[in-house]
């Protein structure tokens, strides 16, 4: 017996949506930079807390330096659990100095730190004591003194840049992820009450979208972010809060015409609550466009964040941020090292671009009339 092939709606757009070759290309680039942000610090270079490891000597360096990297052991240690580690970066406590020659003198080590230029480092001298007892000569040589390369260059604190871009996509996740919920939350409700029950509740529901919709974005959410205090999850509250409109706006026109089916009526005359009507009848039957439209703010969160970020208003020192770097170096595009602006930015660009087009995709797939 054949096997009969499902034309439910759900399995044409899925059919659709894997013919588009960037829609499918974004989706698992999506994937890739939430994998790196879930696993950031275990692939960062630099596991340290917000990848924050700053040495000053070797600041603003070109992608693929090289430098000797002494690492002077902490006598205490850090009280962190496994997963703490992993999730949330370690509480390094160790000492790195950047060196450029070193050698063993009976009870010290004697090392002549990093110097740019012609400058010629001032030697010191690290009592041996300073290590874990029993660790000879070449056992310090070969767990302490190690040759760190920086992939990505460092910035003008002397971080790891890499790390810093690692752990940065955390933010741009989690604003979008959060942004989308709290503007799911309120459009979907709004939208659908509005356009359900009609008349005065309409009126009022529009009214406060349309004086919301009037206000630019940036400075709702600039007001809401500095009535809530600066801060990570603040500025999470104030793009949410700011993104629900056009979701409300949708939802009320697609619960508008989906409310005149003969369904809907046959539930009505059935005795059903509004809510069981609303949630199980319509809305199901709505949130095709609301998912485009999630997509595009999931990108128009990530703007924002890193617009905020810029102006110092959204995530604090020493928090990694695309936008808080692009601000720490955008006068350096002028200075030759037009870089340390320029890769944050590339990643702003690529997130949002992948999330544009994917929502482009849903779009295409989600066409039914298509």
């Amino acid at each position: 017996m054949q096997r009969t092939k499902s034309n439910s709606l759900s399995t044409l757009a899925l059919q659709k949506f894997k013919k588009n070759f960037w829609g499918v290309f974004s989706f698992w680039f999506i994937v890739l930079c939430a994998f790196i942000a879930i696993f950031a610090y275990v692939l960062a270079p630099d596991n340290s807390q917000n990848a924050n490891q700053m040495h000053l000597s070797i600041h603003s360096k070109k992608p693929g330096f090289s430098v000797k990297m002494l690492t002077i052991p902490s006598a205490n240690e850090a009280d962190q659990s496994f997963f703490d580690r992993i999730f949330f970066g370690t509480k390094n406590l160790d000492i790195e100095i950047p060196i450029e020659d070193y050698s063993f003198h009976n009870t010290t080590l004697k090392i002549t730190p990093y110097t740019e230029g012609e400058l010629i480092g001032i030697s010191k001298d690290i009592p041996l004591d300073n290590f874990p007892k029993g660790t000879g000569k070449e056992e310090i040589e070969d767990k302490f003194i190690k040759n760190h390369s920086f992939i990505l260059g460092t910035d003008k604190y002397g971080r790891d840049l890499l790390s810093r871009m690692l752990v940065g996509i955390r933010i741009s996740f989690s604003i979008g992820f959060v942004a989308v919920f709290i503007s799911l939350i309120l459009g979907i409700s709004l939208g659908a009450v509005a356009g359900y029950f009609g008349g005065k509740v309409d009126a009022a529901i529009m009214w406060l979208i349309n004086v919301t919709w009037s206000i630019p974005t940036l400075l709702l959410v600039i007001a809401i972010t500095l009535a809530l205090n600066k801060g990570f999850w603040q500025v999470f509250v104030a793009v949410g809060l700011t993104m629900w409109v056009e979701v409300a706006r949708v939802v009320r026109g697609q619960v508008l015409s989906v409310k005149q089916m003969q369904y809907v009526t046959a539930a009505k005359a059935l005795g059903y609550s509004h809510f069981r009507i609303i949630t199980r009848h319509i809305l199901p039957n709505s949130l095709a466009p609301v998912i485009v439209i999630s997509a595009a703010n999931f990108a128009g969160a990530i703007l924002i964040e890193s617009g905020l970020s810029f102006l110092g208003i959204g995530a604090q020192p020493p928090m990694a941020s695309w936008g808080a770097m692009i601000k720490d170096h955008y006068s350096y595009i002028i200075l030759g090292k037009a870089y340390l602006a320029i890769i944050p930015g590339l990643g702003i660009m690529s997130l949002v671009m992948a999330f544009m087009l994917i929502g482009n995709a849903l779009r295409d797939a989600l066409d039914v009339k298509g």
